[in-house]
């Protein structure tokens, strides 16, 4: 008998939307020579966590449409034709209605997903692909073999298994840190479930994001309703049994989000990204770094010369701080929910008439553009993006739904919603004997605040998780891993902030270094160890442990770039 081919064993950790792209690119490959493991610790592939009860209610939307999202098997508008009336009228949904433009509820968006995966391995099984998909199975850790070339991954049922490639999928994070010991504190809003809660007094909600906005939509529908007049208006009706329930938002610069509008060229892709040759000419010319100021202009400024030469003439001269400082100084002078309003009506004329909102769509280009080479950046370019460039970027390409927008004003309208501007100084004090928590901040008269809260939400997004919180202990302990760290171009600037306290400074030999979130990784996603070694068996695209080198990671696109780097990495394509 011939000895049976040896196939190369892939294993991807969790079922979501990272692990569905990466599949994708798999079996769009149609090769035999592999065998793929699918590790989920749900008994559900393809919704994740964001698209899952985990993640959303039936009241939660994407902010994303059809048009909007990268192929995977089939469009959303032609999967929806295969449903049955009944299953769309959960959500309010009528075929004859529905297109492209179309945002989905997130739970329908993840059934969505869970069909295009089961699509994928339908026609992995046809292609001769060998596929085993682990559901209901845990991992619990990874340890690297160097020596066979081969890593071990162990299951929460004590199975250890091993693999050629390993790629890492996990998903989100939501770490606790109070909730269950304060009362009446939640970590984050997920499960939204946790939220179904009648409460007849103010509630602190910490953030102004998508997360925030999530938050709002569960606990206004447990403590009143929402009703459209017959002029298409949405209003906010209060529960007789919680007159004082009201939401109490509280961001850093006391700003809502802007609002979802008609984009150009909704697909975000690999031709945004500068090029290697770009990127190795511009670090070339800039002591070995790439420079903030030639992607700002490059990916953001350039882009206007042509689609918007009026536009590009304001901003030409203009450095990405004044940019940025003249942007948010519009937005901070104006009254929040007013300014709000105007970008509503401003977003429905950009969808009836299908003509973006130019500025914000390249700003959403710049920041998918940037997140890829962003480790190449100085540590004092890495500081002004993150305290300059993300906070625009960030309440700008939220993208908030129409209806969510809708409600959010109904809120307002109804003396149920406000916002506060905390500054960078505001904190949230638990209050472990009494529950709750104690607002703390300074407002924009000077003057020291501080307000209890029996009931407190943060709702400040996917947190940046830090090295040492990295889930799989084989890899710390071998030191396969290593904590992300970003070289300053000045070793005096470094000096001085050292001094000045800043304890995410670190000296090596001569240099100084910046200390970012998560760990160490290449342009591949390979991880990469204490010696400053990649290793080309481990991959990771579970971005709460990559965000110091991926700051800005975008949903989707995000999965759809990354994927591609790592199959192409791995198939030597």
């Amino acid at each position: 008998m011939p000895d049976k081919p040896v196939k190369t064993r892939i294993a991807i950790l969790g079922g979501g939307p990272s692990a569905l792209f990466i599949y994708k690119r798999f079996v769009e490959a149609v090769r035999t020579d592999l065998e793929i493991h699918i590790f989920e610790a749900k008994k559900l592939l393809g919704a994740g966590m964001p698209y899952s009860y985990e993640g959303a209610n039936r009241e939660h939307v994407t902010n994303v449409s059809d048009n909007e999202i990268p192929e995977i098997v089939t469009s959303i508008e032609t999967w929806i034709k295969t449903l049955s009336k009944e299953s769309l009228a959960k959500y309010n949904i009528e075929k004859e209605n529905f297109n492209e433009y179309k945002v989905l509820p997130r739970l329908l968006f993840g059934q969505y997903l869970s069909a295009q995966f089961n699509l994928l391995l339908e026609k992995a099984k046809s292609d001769g692909l060998a596929t085993i998909v682990h559901l209901g199975s845990k991992v619990i850790d990874i340890v690297d073999k160097p020596r066979s070339g081969k890593v071990e991954i162990e299951t929460a049922e004590k199975e250890i298994l091993e693999f050629d490639k390993v790629i890492i999928c996990t998903g989100h994070k939501w770490p606790v840190k109070y909730e269950g010991i304060v009362p009446g504190y939640f970590d984050s809003p997920y499960p939204p479930a946790k939220l179904e809660l009648k409460l007849n007094h103010p509630i602190a909600i910490k953030g102004s994001s998508l997360t925030a906005v999530d938050a709002l939509r569960t606990l206004a529908r447990n403590n009143g309703t929402f009703e459209t007049d017959k002029n298409g208006k949405v209003k906010f009706l209060p529960s007789k049994d919680s007159p004082d329930f009201k939401l109490v938002m509280h961001s850093r610069n006391g700003l809502l989000p802007a609002v979802r509008f008609h984009l150009e060229d909704p697909l975000v892709s690999n031709d945004s990204l500068l090029s290697p040759e770009e990127i190795e000419k511009n670090k070339a010319e800039n002591d070995g770094f790439l420079s903030l100021d030639f992607v700002f202009e490059k990916e953001f400024k350039d882009l206007f010369k042509d689609k918007d030469p009026k536009f590009y003439a304001s901003i030409k001269d203009l450095s990405m701080e004044e940019f940025v400082d003249s942007m948010m100084s519009r937005r901070e002078s104006a009254e929040p929910f007013s300014l709000f309003k105007k970008e509503y009506e401003e977003a429905e004329k950009s969808i009836k008439r299908k003509e973006s909102i130019y500025w914000k769509e390249v700003l959403a280009i710049l920041s998918f553009a940037m997140n890829y080479p962003a480790k190449y950046l100085s540590a004092e370019d890495m500081q002004r993006l993150q305290k300059i460039l993300m906070p625009l970027i960030s309440v700008v390409i939220a993208f908030v739904p129409q209806s969510s927008c809708e409600e959010l004003l109904a809120l307002h309208d109804a003396g149920k919603l406000e916002i506060i501007s905390v500054g960078e100084t505001g904190e949230a004090e638990p209050e472990k004997i009494k529950g709750g928590i104690t607002y703390h901040y300074t407002d924009e008269n000077g003057k020291e605040q501080s307000n209890y809260f029996e009931t407190f939400v943060d709702c400040v997004g996917q947190p940046h998780l830090n090295y040492e919180a990295f889930p799989f202990g084989g890899l710390l302990e071998n030191k396969a891993i290593s904590p992300a760290r970003i070289k300053f171009r000045s070793p005096e600037k470094a000096k001085d902030a050292l001094t000045s306290g800043n304890k995410n400074i670190e000296k090596s030999g001569n240099d100084y270094y910046l200390k970012v979130p998560g760990i160490t990784i290449n342009d591949n996603f390979q991880i990469v160890d204490a010696k400053g070694k990649e290793n080309d068996r481990i991959y990771i695209m579970a971005v709460p442990y990559i965000g110091g080198y991926n700051p800005d990671y975008s949903g989707l696109d995000f999965c759809e770039q990354a994927s591609s780097n790592i199959v192409d990495t791995i198939l030597d394509v």
